[in-house]
């Protein structure tokens, strides 16, 4: 173990150890490595696994095969030590060394201490002309420096990977949600994030759960009773679902609400199933004799509602979607008593996988 002594010398021109252009790691040669290596090797209960002279492998004695990946970490120094290290290489000094990754001269010189300890070998000498390099430490630098760098290329492909991520969302969503209530969610979204490519598709609630499932969406959207199977969620908003008609139809002069059983036995204009729609209506009829033969059965919103306006029959749709065509009386709402069509409108994602990046911003101004 070397001794302590004050690096108060400060940094000096030259480097030291591998790679730092320092006279003794230079000097050290092939052999003195190699002295080096099986010192570390032989060092007890502190040994150092790592590439050693020749591409070999240098590790503590005693240590089988089969245990080097589960103790590894009680054996290898943590980053900020390797990189303490080969500061201290660079610029030949402790104080210098501290001062670059950003902590005390006695915080680095502890630090070393304990990875000294950690290895069983003496890593530095100190003296009060700077820091040098002892040559088990310039080999253990040279290891250092291969860790650091495949830890640098790790964090930059992660960085890498997060950022392709953010580049785009895929957004799927229930017909009423996307049509209207996602477009203004999407340009606040634009706001925040310009450089993020949004793709929406539109489909039922079950394409939505299903689009999720497969891993081909981001971030969904449903108007169904509850959850899907394999997905959470969250309430972003609520809808109420209206019985319509064209003025020329008689219920459009009716005074009196319909009743559920009435509204059960008309043949209407529908979604199909599968839809967030037909679901709230299925269930809220269901004690009443349940749905008619649908007269139309069509796969989008927006096909209801022009049926409807052609006074094709009556139509149950979001109220989302015909504030338009009630305001020109286009479509007439008629009243209806005694059953329940109010319906929450949900975000949902995989189970376990909270949305991230700009699936959890857009998340957040469904809220706001």
């Amino acid at each position: 173990m070397s001794r302590e002594r004050d690096d108060s010398a400060g940094p000096t021109e030259r480097g030291a150890g591998a790679g730092g252009g320092g006279g003794a790691a230079r000097a050290s040669g092939a052999a003195e490595r190699r002295t080096a290596a099986r010192a570390i090797a032989a060092a007890g209960g502190g040994g150092v696994t790592g590439p050693g002279p020749g591409g070999g492998t240098a590790s503590g004695a005693g240590t089988a095969s089969g245990s080097v990946t589960a103790h590894l970490s009680h054996r290898v120094p943590d980053l900020g030590a390797l990189e303490l290290l080969l500061a201290v290489a660079r610029h030949g000094s402790l104080g210098a060394a501290a001062r670059e990754v950003g902590i005390t001269q006695p915080a680095a010189s502890s630090r070393i201490r304990s990875m000294e300890r950690q290895l069983g070998v003496a890593l530095v000498d100190r003296s009060p002309r700077g820091s040098r390099l002892t040559d088990a430490g310039a080999l253990v630098t040279d290891w250092a420096r291969r860790i650091v760098e495949s830890a640098e290329a790790f964090d930059a492909g992660v960085q890498a990977l997060r950022g392709r991520r953010d580049s785009r969302l895929r957004v799927v969503a229930s017909m009423t949600i996307a049509e209207y209530l996602l477009p203004g969610w999407l340009i606040a979204l634009r706001a925040e994030r310009p450089d993020t490519a949004v793709s929406l598709q539109a489909g039922n609630s079950a394409v939505v759960a299903e689009r999720l499932l497969a891993g081909e969406a981001d971030l969904g959207f449903v108007e169904g009773l509850a959850v899907p199977d394999g997905l959470d969620g969250t309430v972003v908003a609520h809808d109420r679902l209206a019985v319509v008609v064209a003025p020329s139809h008689p219920w459009a002069r009716r005074r009196k609400p319909i009743d559920p059983a009435e509204l059960a036995g008309t043949p209407l204009v529908l979604r199909e199933h599968g839809s967030g729609t037909r679901q709230v209506l299925d269930a809220a009829l269901a004690g009443h004799g349940g749905l008619a033969r649908p007269l139309l059965e069509l796969a989008s919103t927006t096909a209801v509602k022009a049926a409807a306006v052609s006074g094709a029959g009556p139509a149950v749709l979001s109220e989302l979607a015909i504030a338009e065509e009630l305001s020109s009386r286009r479509l007439v709402a008629v009243p209806v008593a005694g059953a329940h069509l109010s319906r929450d409108l949900r975000a949902v994602w995989p189970t376990g996988h909270r949305p991230t990046g700009p699936a959890r911003d857009l998340l957040s101004l469904t809220r706001a």
